[in-house]
């Protein structure tokens, strides 16, 4: 049987030589035992002591592959299971922001400057960008850090709607990133989206009078004309505001001279669209007592032109 199975095994273990003539070394990359060649007599077929030898090669050799291709198989299962389980960049943005954790937003957008905008993909993002999830969230260090990057350069970021940032916060109600996007860019408070609407609509909508009171602030063209600008449906602010039924929306705009009979494409006042019969009650309170303070300046200015006496010195005849 000895003779048999040695004149099956290959030429390169049988010509190792007689167990006698071996010595063993430790792997050092193992605790296993390998045989080494320490003469050149070859291996005896006839030998037992050879025989078992030998078959303790082959099941070594036969071990060790399948062992080292377990290994194989187990590294590469444990990195893709790795690699499966990383989270994208893109990702992290957004929990860095809704975490407000601005110093981890730089750090990441340092090593991906690509998604300094990161649009949302998600069927319900509409293209929304990181400011306006920052803004949307309210968070100014966070809106901070992308301005400072440049993400508003050369104009601002729009979502699928053609709303900013701007629109949303105003919409939401934070004071500190309206007036932080003011003052990076004036011009953003007079953009409108795909209705129609701007940031002045969306803070009389919201009932945000504080927020209302910055945009008119800085609108470029003025008060007077941010309150008169109507959507595609013809209702301007003073229409979302009296939907609303917030009493210090209303005042803030009939002051800054909004237009009370202004009529939308359905014909309705805004005046038809008060929330309560308190609100229209106050409202028409305001607007009489507005009528009336415009009728005293009127008077006032055409006293004033017929109040003016001109002085003509008197001539003679005989001078």
């Amino acid at each position: 049987m000895a003779t048999e199975w040695a004149a099956k095994t290959p030429r390169t273990q049988a010509s190792w030589g007689c167990v006698s003539h071996f010595t063993t070394v430790s792997s050092r990359a193992g605790s296993s035992s390998f045989p080494k060649r320490h003469c050149q007599q070859p291996a005896n077929a006839s030998c037992c002591v050879c025989f078992s030898s030998l078959l303790l090669l082959h099941s070594f050799t036969t071990l060790a592959g399948a062992a080292f291709a377990s290994c194989s198989l187990r590294y590469v299962v444990d990195h893709h299971d790795i690699w499966s389980t990383m989270i994208e960049p893109s990702i992290r943005i957004r929990r860095a922001i809704n975490a407000d954790d601005a110093a981890l937003l730089r750090r990441i957008l340092k090593s991906h400057p690509s998604l300094l905008h990161n649009p949302d993909p998600s069927p319900s993002g509409l293209s929304n960008s990181n400011m306006h999830l920052a803004a949307s969230l309210g968070h100014r260090d966070i809106c901070a850090v992308l301005l400072e990057l440049g993400h508003e350069d050369p104009c601002p970021a729009l979502n699928e709607l053609h709303q900013t940032a701007l629109m949303l916060a105003a919409g939401a109600g934070h004071t500190e990133v309206v007036h932080l996007l003011c003052e990076k860019d004036k011009s953003c408070i007079i953009r409108r989206d795909s209705r129609g609407r701007d940031a002045v609509m969306e803070a009389s909508l919201g009932g945000h009078d504080t927020i209302l009171q910055l945009l008119l602030t800085f609108a470029p063209g003025g008060p007077y004309e941010a309150v008169r600008r109507a959507d595609v449906e013809g209702n301007t602010a003073l229409h979302f505001a009296s939907g609303n039924g917030n009493l210090l929306v209303l005042r803030t705009l009939l002051a800054a001279g909004a237009d009370v009979e202004k009529r939308n494409i359905w014909n309705w006042t805004p005046a038809a669209y008060s929330a309560t019969v308190q609100a229209e009650v106050y409202l028409k309170g305001l607007v009489s007592e507005v009528g009336k303070r415009r009728q005293m300046k009127r008077e006032v200015e055409a006293s004033k032109k017929g109040a003016g006496v001109r002085v003509v010195e008197a001539t003679s005849d005989d001078e």
